[in-house]
């Protein structure tokens, strides 16, 4: 694992020099937050780092729902009982095994890594501008029909899980990239995606955070070129 600090965000990355699945762990005054559950192993090294934090992990925030995002979710939840799981409403149907889709989201199907058998409930349904310590929601439909982004308000970070990628060079979700073109492969509907890349146009955004790929700080130059 490798692990990157910035500000109050820690960026966890599995398998970096394969297949990087990041994760995240945003420090509030007196607990932590986990967005995303990257792989089925990955809840050792989550826990590790938390308690180098020496603070609690109190809430697991998922963008989405493919497996990558959530494969440790299940075990994380036995070590931290009391930690409450959000989501949006959409994507918990995902998250609950429920692939179909909505008359409003054909002829699209969902695609990607669609979990079976989780057992976590989640305890909260998000819904855009819902804010969560530091944290505000961004809806961001696209990658999945109920893809979320997080902000940190104290340093406008934004936690955008595969909305964009930056491994293989930066991209919106259903941008395929050569040299990583998984994500790109996963996405639902590439059309949605690209509308709500636009609304981080509007956002002074100081650093974004991905699911698979490097940090990106003072994004927007970037971003306006390939933001159409």
């Amino acid at each position: 694992m490798r692990l990157v600090r910035r500000n109050f965000l820690y960026q966890l990355t599995f398998l970096p020099h394969v297949f990087p699945v990041n994760c995240y762990i945003i420090e509030e005054e007196n607990e932590l937050t986990l967005i995303d559950a990257a792989l089925p192993p990955s809840h050792k090294k989550i826990l590790e780092t938390a308690e180098k934090l020496k603070k609690k992990i109190t809430r697991i925030l998922l963008t989405h729902a493919h497996g990558d995002h959530i494969g440790s979710l299940d075990v994380l939840k036995q070590h931290l009982p009391d930690a409450k799981v959000y989501i949006s409403e959409r994507d918990a149907r995902i998250l609950n095994g429920d692939h179909s889709i909505d008359k409003e989201e054909e002829p699209f199907p969902l695609r990607g890594g669609l979990p079976k058998n989780v057992v976590t409930k989640p305890d909260v349904l998000l819904k855009e501008g819902d804010r969560i310590g530091s944290l505000t929601c961004i809806k961001m439909p696209g990658h999945t029909p109920g893809s979320m982004a997080f902000l940190d308000t104290r340093d406008n970070s934004l936690i955008a899980g595969d909305a964009f990628q930056t491994q293989g060079g930066l991209a919106i979700s259903g941008q395929r990239k050569l040299l990583f073109p998984f994500p790109a492969m996963a996405t639902w509907n590439k059309e949605a995606a690209a509308n709500s890349a636009k609304k981080i146009l509007l956002l002074p955004i100081s650093l974004l955070a991905v699911g698979h790929g490097n940090l990106l700080e003072n994004p927007q130059d970037q971003l306006q070129k390939i933001i159409k």
